[in-house]
């Protein structure tokens, strides 16, 4: 039987890349789709049908089923027809997968208000909006899972990408309170950090010598995985993918040090001495 037979999954910027690439893995695995994407240029700018439409005939060739949405996952009325698009066409959504982004690179000091708001309302905010909005349904069902993107520009943070690594790195801290809170609803919540070349990342200069070695069809074999029962009751992870190398991301504390003296308050000269010690991991 299919690792998805029966599963309706949800997956918002399912239009091109990433998105796309994992909408068919699952497919192929049986599930049912709700293929989201607002339709928009890579910037966030325009709209149009025509991606999620091609992405359900895609799947429809495959002998899959899927239905398009267009709405915007950056608005609480567009995060809650996600949910209800697969509620109200296959009567219930066992995975949420939010993987819609856009990009307005610009160095920290250039960089506008409008930029900065647009990605986070867009990564961050569309991200909180329908984990919020599927977990209410997947709550009332019994459990789910939802599946969320973060980057290594979050994590590690990334030259021209405050706006987004911010975003990001909110992913992750959102991911991780979910997965605590939603854990007694059966609620499983984990992200993934994939690296890979796609129509958002290509004409960035670390992609620009980069082939196929880091693609999307890399990324979609972990949104399988951790739709699927193969992962179990794991909650609040984080996997890496770049290209055919997989990893966790975890946030790392060093030993650190106490005073020697018990109680005492360290002084800021004794931390300039002792700075190697404590930050020693």
């Amino acid at each position: 039987m299919a690792l998805l037979e029966g599963k309706v999954v949800a997956i918002t910027g399912a239009g091109n890349g990433i998105g796309r690439a994992s909408a068919l893995a699952l497919a192929r695995e049986g599930a049912k789709l709700v293929v989201n994407d607002v339709g928009s240029a890579r910037d966030g700018s325009g709209a149009a049908h025509d991606p999620a439409d091609a992405v359900v005939a895609e799947i429809a060739a495959l002998g899959g089923t899927a239905v398009a949405n267009y709405q915007s996952v950056a608005t609480p009325d567009g995060a809650r027809d996600i949910v209800d698009t697969a509620r109200r066409t296959y009567g219930r959504l066992d995975v949420l997968i939010n993987n819609a982004g856009i990009l307005r690179d610009k160095t920290l000091l250039n960089m506008t208000l409008e930029q900065w708001q647009t990605v986070l309302d867009v990564h961050l905010t569309g991200a909180f909006l329908c984990t919020q909005a599927a977990a209410s349904l997947m709550r009332d069902q019994g459990g789910g899972r939802i599946i969320n993107t973060t980057s290594l520009s979050g994590l590690q943070g990334n030259f021209g990408q405050a706006n987004y690594a911010a975003a990001k790195a909110g992913v992750y801290g959102l991911t991780r309170t979910a997965s605590v809170e939603l854990q007694k609803y059966a609620i499983r919540v984990n992200a993934v950090a994939p690296l890979a070349k796609t129509r958002l990342t290509a004409d960035l200069p670390m992609f620009e010598k980069i082939g196929g070695t880091l693609s999307a069809e890399h990324v979609a074999p972990v949104h399988v995985y951790l739709a699927s029962d193969l992962s179990g009751d794991r909650t609040g992870l984080v996997i890496g993918v770049a290209g055919a190398r997989l990893s966790i991301f975890r946030v790392v504390e060093s030993g650190g040090r106490y005073k020697d003296e018990e109680g005492g308050v360290w002084t800021a000269s004794e931390i300039a001495d002792h700075f190697d010690a404590i930050a020693k991991i």
